[in-house]
């Protein structure tokens, strides 16, 4: 967990963030098969997704950050959405959710917080179930999206390729 000292804050995404948010996304894109993501984005092709989560509503963006208000800089250390599901209107009340962090920001609760963030969000929206697809393995993954009620529904078999071999995805579901 988090020390006493460290001053991290969770709030919305904003347009100031989107350069720190795709540079963070691209480390999973270039590293790591947690995206299914092969080629990495300007900042510029991030933008539509950054719009897709305004402050409300409940597609959302929470981004942690180091460094209070009034500092000069602020460090993203991470950041949660929840996304639309599918895109048939029956689907509306269903999110798929996700979490990223930076990579050196792992194993010190910051995906608690920005889950925890993003949950008491969705609690005032028309939302009743979030759904969220871990890339196996990912065991820190599956154990925040466990710690949070999500419950093992189905695993797709091989079902994306990424670096030369085939990835299984865990879903998971939660009641909201």
């Amino acid at each position: 967990m988090l020390s006493e000292r460290t001053e991290v804050q969770v709030r919305p995404g904003v347009e100031g963030d989107l350069e720190a948010l795709t540079d963070l996304y691209n480390h999973y894109v270039r590293e790591t098969p947690i995206t299914f993501d092969t080629a990495v984005f300007t900042p510029e092709e991030r933008r539509p997704w950054l719009l897709s989560h305004p402050e409300d509503g409940p597609h959302r963006l929470m981004v942690a950050v180091q460094g209070g208000p009034g500092r000069t800089s602020q460090r993203i250390l991470g950041y949660a959405t929840s996304s639309a599901f599918r895109p048939k209107p029956a689907y509306e009340t269903s999110v798929e959710t996700t979490v990223y962090l930076a990579p050196d920001a792992g194993g010190r609760g910051i995906g608690t917080l920005l889950y925890k963030a993003l949950f008491e969000a969705l609690a005032e929206e028309d939302v009743h179930r979030a759904y969220a697809g871990i890339a196996q393995p990912n065991e820190a993954s599956t154990r925040l999206h466990e710690r949070f009620g999500f419950r093992h529904v189905g695993t797709y078999r091989e079902v994306g390729r990424k670096f030369g071999r085939y990835w299984d995805v865990a879903w998971y579901e939660k009641e909201l």
